[in-house]
């Protein structure tokens, strides 16, 4: 049987299915990952890299992972070092991860906010969803925030913003479209109010509301640089982000997530994540919930 051929006439695939991913261009991208966004690719991961960046040679119909380097490490390869981190950035989330977070959310951190700080009644509370992926966390903030409070204080004002590193995620976030199979985790009296089905059943596909979709802001920000927001943050959701960075990271970001708290502001980390040493900036208020010190 003869092989499959490309629109260019060659065998599928190309000579990118046989490249290999040397030791030196493995530690050239691992490098530039560390570098620019604090993730260590330890040499395990040689063969995920390898593999995700195979997907790139075969889209540029580049042959050698050699050359692919040379063009992403060379003058004229900005936008390719873009969507190589795109590759190589792990984005898993689901809507309502970590449901307790949520629930102290409504029933604690908010109240709070208002008590202290008058957030959300004298100015809008504000939150930031950093690593936010495709848009389920912050979206799901929105829709806590509307049910859980909006609807007992009318006035109640909030603003999210939401970041990540990749445009790719980003795209998505900002589509706000999900198969349905997704939005399991949404409360059935949410998704009616909050959720638009597809008006063809047979692709399966919802999307978030127009009244949730215009609460979030979406940016692209790299942790490793210094966020600068106009107004302090009263609460950050920054969870399963730091769990792939090494210690030093993670202590030069939770100073900056402790600089861009307000006094009392609360910070949510995920669930295998802790701020051991770090009591004389944050103190635990709830299992992997932190409120900021003076």
């Amino acid at each position: 049987m003869s092989e499959p051929k490309t629109e260019a006439g060659g065998a599928l695939g190309g000579a990118w299915a046989q490249a290999r991913l040397s030791e030196r261009d493995f530690e050239r991208i691992a490098r530039f990952i560390q570098d620019y966004a604090g993730i260590r690719l330890p040499p395990a991961k040689h063969l995920m890299v390898e593999g995700r960046v195979r997907k790139r040679l075969r889209e540029l119909r580049i042959p050698a992972f050699e050359a692919y380097c040379d063009l992403v490490f060379g003058p004229d390869g900005a936008d390719e070092r873009l969507r190589l981190v795109d590759a190589l950035t792990t984005n898993k989330t689901d809507f309502f991860r970590e449901p307790d977070h949520f629930r102290f959310l409504a029933a604690r951190a908010v109240p709070d906010r208002i008590q202290a700080d008058g957030a959300g009644i004298r100015r809008p509370l504000t939150v930031w969803s950093a690593g936010c992926s495709t848009g389920e966390e912050p979206y799901t903030l929105v829709m806590v925030l509307l049910d859980a409070v909006v609807s007992r204080l009318p006035g109640f004002r909030f603003d999210v913003l939401a970041t990540d590193l990749s445009t790719r995620v980003l795209e998505v976030a900002r589509r706000a479209v999900y198969p349905e199979e997704r939005i399991g985790p949404v409360p059935p009296e949410m998704r009616r109010r909050h959720l638009l089905r597809s008006r063809d059943p047979s692709r399966g596909l919802v999307r978030m509301a127009p009244h949730v979709r215009r609460r979030v802001r979406f940016r692209r920000l790299n942790l490793m640089e210094d966020p600068r927001f106009r107004e302090p943050m009263d609460i950050v959701f920054c969870r399963n982000v730091m769990i792939y960075f090494e210690r030093p990271i993670q202590a030069a970001l939770l100073e900056k997530f402790w600089r861009v708290l307000a006094p009392g502001g609360y910070l949510f980390l995920g669930h295998s994540e802790t701020l051991t040493g770090e009591n004389d900036r944050f103190r635990p208020v709830a299992p992997t919930v932190y409120q900021r010190l003076p």
